[in-house]
């Protein structure tokens, strides 16, 4: 069973993440913010992920701090349930339609965490988060996941269908990536690490 376990605590947040790889899309999610909680539901179930979170935080003086932690956390646990990456696909990418939105995830388990976030929310908030906090989200998760993410939105037009699409297709890529692959002998790489 590949498995990852984060608890992460400060004076602002205290954060508990658990991620089954080759779950059945099972989740338990309890967060301070709604519409976040529902994000991180639809990744569980769209990429087949076992996923447990409990996440309070200091949301009475932002959202912030806990949608930092919990990017961090996730991408810390997603990082120990791949562990070697031996025997992985190591790319995903997925291009996910929902009603009038159309939005791409690519991705590269590769050791280098980095970002292309090319996605402009029309509205400044969705249900109460700033729209802005999903792009912290995923530069944390990319910091603690060591991995090169691309969100791109191709078409969009109500913010909570853009969103959805965003985390469902990254939901799909990251299936395809960490998918084993009896083919791959060790580590995907020709430099024999990642």
């Amino acid at each position: 069973m590949r498995a990852g376990e984060v608890k992460r605590k400060t004076k602002e947040t205290d954060i508990a993440v658990r991620i089954e790889l080759d779950g059945k899309g099972g989740y338990d999610v309890k967060t301070d913010i709604p519409f976040l909680t529902h994000m991180l539901e639809l990744f569980a179930k769209h990429g087949l992920f076992d996923l447990v979170i409990r996440a309070k935080g200091d949301i009475e003086v932002d959202y912030h701090h806990t949608v930092e932690d919990l990017g961090l956390a996730l991408g810390g646990a997603i990082a120990k349930a791949v562990g070697d990456k031996s025997g992985i696909r190591r790319y995903g990418f997925f291009t996910l339609p929902m009603d009038e939105v159309l939005a791409t995830v690519a991705l590269d388990l590769s050791g280098r965490p980095f970002l292309v976030y090319d996605l402009q929310s029309p509205t400044e908030k969705v249900g109460d988060i700033d729209t802005r906090l999903f792009k912290e989200f995923f530069q944390a998760l990319c910091a603690k996941a060591e991995m090169t993410l691309h969100v791109m939105l191709q078409h969009g037009g109500e913010s909570h269908h853009i969103f959805e699409a965003v985390f469902k297709a990254f939901a799909k890529a990251l299936s395809m990536a960490v998918a084993k692959d009896d083919r791959v002998e060790g580590v995907p790489s020709t430099k024999g690490v990642l």
